[in-house]
């Protein structure tokens, strides 16, 4: 590990600094402590409510980080059923300038011990230069790193141009009340941020074919999320003599309309500005087919639709089928059975155009449409100011050989509330991750390099230490 960030301003003889020593087993105890939904009989310790654990984790956030515990103002943010998640404050120089916000949540999903582990998921393993477990990831290896950073620097006595502000949800996973609360806290005091800082994109290699090399994702926008029930209800009777159509058959005829092609193609800005950006870094003909497709928003949408996958869920709102109940025995007829949809709405969507189209496309009067929840999709922030171009510099700290590009991040994150809020939000983890790992995140075998959480530091001592205050630009 080689990058480092400058010395603290106002620190005089202060040498660059360097990430502490320790880091993995710092995080490697936060996994070992299961913060995941209450009461879950995966949460790796059948003897205590899963809601206690992560009541309890702030305890070991101050005994692994005592110099953030004492001298930032801490509060605990109570929402949900009681969920606490911590909002803690850094007086910056300069009080009248819009602070900077640091999010990061503390619960992970759950995981059970199987096939797929190298290690127990809640162990905390570190081996050969990585920390495995569940949240490694997502969501306390950026935890960490944000922590580092602040812990770092006030060893050394700095202190930021702008407040700063650290947003640690609880619920992330199960809802986002904690961030919720967060926004509506901020919104009391009258505080607008100059620049939040979520989870989200990462350093990734070859993101696009014929894109070589390192690029750092830096998500400016969401997709908004809808969970629809479609239902039908029939007469029922004896499976031995069915009608034409049952509750069943309905709703399968349904779901069928319910294709790739549902939601038309297009391009948002973010895609189109990645796009823009990653052209002339593409290879071979490659390059020149991304330029086109920058020209040419239409035929770009086309032709990403095309290649499903992620491609594809980067130009479309996307629908599919995830739950479905009904029928009590073999041979009996439901009287009524009903599929959940998980949408994810692309910008340019929102939750009423998406339901009427949905009912359009299904062309049943006897299949109910009915959202259950959602939200519309996030505003884009700006990438022409100087908000990206620090973060554009804090990655070029870190990661010296990655490219900073906007992206459109498709899974829902806390971000979202205060992107309703506020108007620059960013989703960006800063850690390489490869495509096994983020495979592991939710899934199996979960683990970060320590490389990486080094590198993290850096990125956000270098964020801390770049950040300008109006009267003093960078």
């Amino acid at each position: 590990m080689t990058a480092t960030a400058d010395a603290p301003a106002g620190v005089p003889g202060a040498a660059p600094l360097t990430p502490r020593p320790g880091v993995a087993e710092r995080l490697a105890r936060m996994v070992r402590v299961p913060t995941v939904a209450a009461g879950d009989p995966t949460s790796g310790d059948p003897t205590e409510d899963a809601f206690d654990q992560r009541a309890a984790f702030p305890a070991l956030l101050a005994e692994l980080y005592p110099l953030v515990h004492e001298r930032l103002d801490v509060e605990t943010l109570v929402s949900g059923d009681g969920v606490r998640s911590l909002l803690y404050r850094w007086a910056g120089r300069d009080q009248a300038a819009d602070p900077l916000v640091l999010m990061a949540h503390l619960d992970v999903v759950p995981a059970a011990a199987g096939d797929g582990w190298t290690y127990p998921p809640f162990d905390g393993v570190v081996a050969d230069g990585w920390v495995y477990g569940r949240g490694s990831l997502d969501d306390k290896g950026p935890l960490a790193v944000v922590l580092e950073a602040v812990e770092n620097l006030l060893a050394a006595g700095f202190t930021p141009a702008r407040d700063v502000y650290l947003s640690f949800g609880a619920d992330e996973e199960g809802g986002g009340t904690g961030a919720q609360a967060a926004v509506a806290r901020l919104q009391e005091r009258g505080v607008t941020p100059w620049l939040v800082l979520d989870e989200g994109g990462a350093v990734v290699t070859a993101p696009l074919p014929g894109v070589a090399g390192q690029v750092a994702l830096v998500g400016v926008a969401e997709k908004g999320f809808a969970a629809v029930e479609l239902a039908a209800r029939s007469d029922g009777g004896h499976a031995s003599a069915p009608p034409p159509l049952t509750a069943v058959s309905r709703l399968s005829r349904a779901v069928d309309r319910l294709g790739p092609r549902t939601f038309p193609a297009r391009i948002p800005s973010a895609v189109a500005q990645m796009l823009a950006l990653l052209a002339p870094t593409a290879r071979g003909p490659w390059r020149a087919l991304y330029r086109v497709l920058v020209a040419a928003p239409r035929l770009g949408a086309q032709l990403f639709a095309a290649l499903g996958g992620e491609p594809a869920a980067m130009v479309r709102t996307t629908v599919a089928a995830t739950m479905q109940t009904g029928g009590t025995a073999v041979n009996v007829l439901p009287p009524s059975a009903s599929v959940t949809l998980n949408l994810r709405l692309a910008p340019g969507d929102s939750l009423d155009r998406v339901l009427a189209r949905l009912r359009a496309r299904v062309a049943d009067p006897l299949v109910d449409v009915r959202l259950v929840q959602g939200n519309d999709p996030s505003p884009t922030s700006p990438t022409d100011d100087e908000r990206f171009a620090l973060l554009t510099e804090a990655v070029r700290t870190s990661h010296p050989d990655a490219v900073t590009v906007p992206y459109l991040m498709m899974a829902a994150s806390d971000a979202r509330y205060f992107h309703r809020a506020f108007p620059a939000v960013y989703r960006f983890a800063p850690l390489a991750m490869s495509a096994a790992q983020r495979a592991g995140i939710h899934g199996l075998d979960e683990r970060v390099e320590v490389a990486e959480l080094e590198r993290g530091e850096v990125f956000h001592r270098t964020l801390l230490l770049r950040l300008a205050s109006p009267a003093s630009p960078a």
